[in-house]
């Protein structure tokens, strides 16, 4: 192409990718071209000869050579944004500095200092804090959604009374056996023991629903609840799909986008099982950032459930920060999720440990088995002391209370 067009290709990603790559020519070497073939060398039958170019390298080569043009300015200065932040972000919103900056919010550290809590839902300043928090790759908890959603739409029994007849993927937690069922059972046994599943030797099932509903099928099946969700969400900026700053939502249509949901998952609470050490949700990795609101709790009925008191009593158990402690002790505060969080830079040690543990109780390790990727694990309290004295590998031990929304950044390992 003449001179003239190639000043204004390759402007932005998407330039460079739709409208550039298609015109490499395979081994040339015209200065003509729009971006010179980056070849790698190699020895075929004895003879040095060049692979075909490398079209990603390519396009690197073309922005390391200058190819775009100096005189079109950045839309955001970079620079001119962070110019006045201090020079250590990690140690400045952690310590008393922070106190000056953010003022205007309302907000603790927990669990060492690892999750940054939000107190007032509704602060508009809040993203303030919370974007030094997520530069750092860390959790965020928000509390107090719940009092801007209509918390009637969110029960069990409407959720049963509009949707029983539907057909879902339900899943056994204890043994992963899915079975396709009707809604209806799962919501009846929600909160009354005895109209839950028994398993063969006479224990309750622990039920979850699988994903249901999830995606476009959520918005579709439940107008009014997806509405409910969307109007609270906590920091807009960043969770809402429209959000400014929500990057995922806003990817060129080219890119295989990651599910952004909504779904909602529902869970039988293990303090109606005999075996306290198992969860709902294993210990895994999402491929996105994640926000989850516990839009409800469900308070259990029937034999073999714990009372509310036996309840905190387990949760006490837990290695938990001295505010969490707190907040069990406020009668106002209904907890309903136990979250065990990893940060990812483990992810390499967690894995080996997993299957160390694996090769100790005698199950065979397959090399091409991950077990977090496979989800095949519940790390319990024993495996959690163990994963910390062997490998240096604390965990960060987070209880979700009704209303809570819990930010994960990708990467993060989670268990619930």
């Amino acid at each position: 192409p003449p001179a003239s067009q190639n000043n204004e290709q390759g402007s932005t990603l998407r330039d460079l990718l739709t409208t550039t790559a298609g015109k490499l020519r395979l081994g040339s070497t015209d200065a003509g071209i729009a971006f010179a073939p980056v070849y790698s060398t190699g020895t075929v039958s004895g003879k040095s000869g060049r692979t075909m170019p490398n079209i990603l390298d390519d396009i690197i080569a073309s922005v390391v050579e200058n190819k775009i043009p100096p005189n079109r300015a950045p839309k955001i200065n970079v620079k001119s944004e962070i110019k006045d932040e201090p020079k250590d972000d990690k140690k400045c919103i952690q310590d008393d500095c922070s106190k000056q900056r953010y003022s205007d919010v309302q907000y603790s550290w927990i669990c060492d200092k690892h999750v940054l809590w939000l107190r007032e839902h509704k602060n508009s300043s809040n993203w303030k804090i919370f974007k030094e928090c997520w530069k750092q790759g860390r959790p965020v908890l928000v509390s107090g959604m719940h009092k801007k959603m209509n918390f009637s739409l969110w029960k069990a029994e409407s959720i049963s009374l509009d949707f029983g007849n539907q057909q879902a993927d339900i899943l056994n937690c204890k043994d992963s056996v899915i079975s396709n069922t009707n809604v209806k059972e799962f919501w009846d046994g929600f909160e009354d023991v005895s109209k839950r599943q028994k398993v063969k030797n006479g224990e309750t099932a622990l039920l979850k629903l699988k994903d249901w509903p999830s995606g476009e099928d959520f918005k579709t099946m439940m107008p009014a609840r997806y509405e409910d969700l969307l109007k609270s969400l906590p920091l807009p900026e960043y969770c809402s799909p429209e959000g400014k700053l929500n990057l995922a939502s806003h990817l060129p249509g080219f890119f295989v986008r990651p599910d952004l949901g909504p779904r909602l998952c529902s869970a039988y609470g293990v303090a109606a099982t005999k075996d306290h050490d198992i969860g709902t949700t294993n210990l895994h990795i999402e491929v996105s950032d994640v926000v989850n609101i516990l839009v409800y709790v469900g308070i259990a009925k029937g034999n073999g459930v714990l009372s509310k008191s036996g309840v905190l009593k387990k949760l006490e158990e837990e290695d938990l920060d001295d505010l969490l402690r707190k907040r069990l002790k406020d009668s106002s505060e209904l907890p309903g999720a136990l979250w065990h969080i990893y940060a990812g830079k483990d992810a390499d040690k967690i894995r080996e440990f997993l299957q160390k543990i694996a090769k100790e109780q005698g199950l065979e390790v397959l090399p091409e088995h991950d077990p977090i990727r496979d989800q095949s694990w519940y790390v319990n309290k024993k495996l959690r002391q163990r994963l910390f004295e062997e490998y240096g590998v604390k965990t960060c031990t987070v209880i979700q209370f009704l209303g809570d929304a819990i930010i994960l950044p990708a990467g993060a390992l989670h268990q619930v």
